[in-house]
């Protein structure tokens, strides 16, 4: 089944063209993320399908039985509601018969063919226990105050009541625009695998890289007013874009020898040009247009670093509560050179909190921070700060600095202009004012004027949410070379992957806990401690019945049954302890001895298959007692 068909959609904004009669739908169950640079017109189309946005021409046609929800970047919620009442208005139908129901149980007169039709229409809805699954996934995205007033929570956990709002809305459609924004890493998991798991169909905007791979079945590029779509999740769509930008190039090699000898030819004057010179100057022309639109503009930053002395920042034994609630305690960190730490933790954990703190903005409880008087930070905050709407783009990168001192040969002086262009701002752009701008765009005029000020110790609090995947791109190659510190609190999985080289995780009970590697050597590390936590307690379970059973055992089971039943005692626990030696052994190799990591886990793998059929068989032996 079709879910709707766009048709012809143009539109424009202040002259700027986003859309020029474009054409795409989705059929029942696809999941298509849209992807394109900011101001490309993402979150624009997705409004322009969910009504809230007019077209300038063209249509979109739904599906009569078409039910859909549509999630805001920034929902603008304004309730009296409690949270739980809010998002329980999800389903009004339900909520309408569940009343319905309590008033026909307590008429003494009750139409008992009316009472039942209700029940079996609440039946087909699943809805007796909708009470608890929406606390369920309100507790899985951070949300425990259920009976809170919505207009009393921030923009942050506005966002997430909408989102679950709209998830137990249950409609054919779910129309999501940065969904995984405001969420910590735990819960884009949980949604990560509801979204995958559901039979709703899905047209939603992230730039969130794993989030796009694991949920997207098609993607749907915007790019030059046009849209083109790729079968397959974001990796398939990466292959398909390499093959087709290589044979892009090889035409742009072939254009651009035939463009030389057309412009050889124009400069031989009018005489050699007498026949047919109109026509082969306009088509000289075209192929000048087709160099620059096929040549895409690479967003690099090549910004050095200021000297860093032997102080950088340092943290001594810091604490801090807010209202009364303990965010971290006994924390101690020296900063050094080419520090590279990830931050994670359940929301409200305190992650941007201990940002503040060692940038000198909060005041510790007790402990002390020491800022060196060489450490220059750039604060990247997770709300956009400092913008004037009035104001040119370039005026508000003027007003941090007219150019960087980079301190490399010629091209030593990196110019307020240089960095827009580095981060796609176009020279007819540089004079706009701010307010004209896209919410990434802002984003990213804001990370420019932290980069201006050339920091040597910067600090990201969520750095990519709204942008997209070109900057973050761009961002990352910046990272890749940048000489200082960085301390960023990210729930960005493939972002935290490519540029930290350690993670400080936060539980949410005070304690931060430190794990060299990036995110997925993290991962690896926790799922490890998971399984030896489960192997030790299945041992100690073992333990337990082996001392309760082994009298029997002695009398019941036969010669070479007993035989290989005192065999598993013997061997089982040397297993266990060789196996729990690996996976220590394994958290304390480099992070970047792959080769090393690889045969260790191989080893480990090996013993856990051979403990695995141990207790497999010692559990068909106590059977036998039975």
């Amino acid at each position: 089944m079709t879910i709707f068909a766009c048709n012809g959609i143009s539109k424009s904004f202040n002259d700027k063209i986003l859309f020029d009669n474009i054409a795409f739908g989705l059929e029942q169950g696809e999941r298509v993320g849209i992807i394109g640079r900011n101001g490309a017109g993402k979150t624009t189309l997705m409004k322009i399908v969910a009504g809230l946005e007019t077209q300038d021409e063209g249509e979109v046609v739904f599906n009569n039985d078409v039910k859909f929800d549509y999630l805001d970047q920034a929902p603008d919620l304004s309730s009296n509601d409690t949270v739980l009442d809010y998002v329980l208005a999800s389903n009004m139908e339900l909520m309408s018969l569940l009343e319905k129901h309590k008033i026909l149980c307590h008429k003494a007169d009750v139409n008992h063919e009316e009472l039942q039709d209700v029940i079996h229409r609440i039946d087909e809805l699943h809805g007796w226990n909708f009470e608890n699954e929406a606390k369920k996934v309100l507790s899985q995205i951070g949300i425990t105050e259920y009976y809170k007033n919505v207009n009393e929570l921030s923009g942050g956990l506005k966002k997430r009541v909408a989102l679950a709002k709209a998830v137990l809305s249950n409609p054919d459609l779910l129309i999501l625009d940065e969904p995984t924004n405001h969420l910590d890493a735990d819960s884009v998991q949980w949604l990560q695998d509801k979204l995958q798991a559901s039979s709703t169909s899905l047209l939603f905007v992230t730039h969130d890289r794993y989030f796009l791979d694991a949920v997207s079945t098609r993607i749907l590029e915007i790019d030059e007013k046009k849209v083109f779509n790729y079968p397959g999740n974001y990796q398939q769509y990466l292959e398909m874009k390499e093959s087709y930008l290589r044979i892009q190039e090889s035409t742009k090699v072939h254009t651009l020898s035939r463009l030389k000898v057309e412009l050889a030819w124009l400069q031989k004057g009018a005489k050699a040009r007498r026949t047919k010179q109109k026509s082969r100057i306009d088509w000289v022309q075209e192929l000048e247009k087709s160099i620059q639109k096929n040549t895409e503009k690479k967003i690099k930053i090549e910004l050095g670093a200021k000297f860093l002395g032997s102080r950088i920042v340092e943290a001594h034994n810091i604490k801090k509560t807010i209202d009364k609630k303990l965010l971290f305690q006994n924390f101690t960190y020296v900063a050094k050179p080419k520090d590279r730490i990830g931050i994670i933790g359940p929301n409200g954990s305190g992650k941007s909190t201990l940002l503040s703190v060692l940038a000198g903005i909060q005041q510790p409880d007790s402990g002390r921070v020491e800022i060196g008087a060489s450490a220059e930070i750039g604060f990247f905050h997770q709300e956009i700060k400092d913008l004037n709407p009035t104001q040119s783009v370039i005026g508000s990168l003027k007003e941090i600095a007219e150019y960087i001192d980079v301190g490399i040969g010629r091209d030593r002086y990196l110019t307020t202009r240089d960095l827009l262009d580095r981060f796609a701002f176009p020279r007819s752009q540089h004079s706009a004012l701010i307010s004209t701008l896209s919410g990434g765009e802002k984003r990213r005029l804001a990370l420019c004027r932290v980069l201006m000020s050339n920091p040597n110790v910067l600090l990201l609090d969520e750095p990519t949410n709204d942008f997209d995947l070109q900057t973050l791109a761009a961002l990352e190659e910046y990272l890749d070379d940048f000489l200082g510190v960085l301390l960023v609190v990210s729930h960005d999985r493939s972002f935290l992957d490519r540029t930290v080289q350690f993670i400080w995780a936060f539980d949410g009970a005070g304690n931060i806990k430190e794990y060299p590697g990036n995110y997925t050597h993290y991962l690896e590390k926790k799922e490890a401690e998971k399984r030896l936590k489960t192997k030790e307690d299945n041992r100690e379970n073992v333990k337990k019945t082996e001392k309760k059973n082994t009298q029997n055992v002695k009398t019941k089971l036969s010669y070479i049954e007993q035989r290989e039943f005192d065999e598993i005692e013997r061997e089982l626990p040397k297993l266990e302890e060789e196996k729990l030696l690996l996976e220590q052994k394994i958290m304390e190799v480099d992070v970047t001895d792959y080769k090393e990591i690889e045969r260790i886990s191989i080893e480990i793998d090996n013993l856990k298959q051979i403990i695995d059929d141990y207790l497999e068989r010692w559990i068909e032996l106590q059977e036998t007692l039975e």
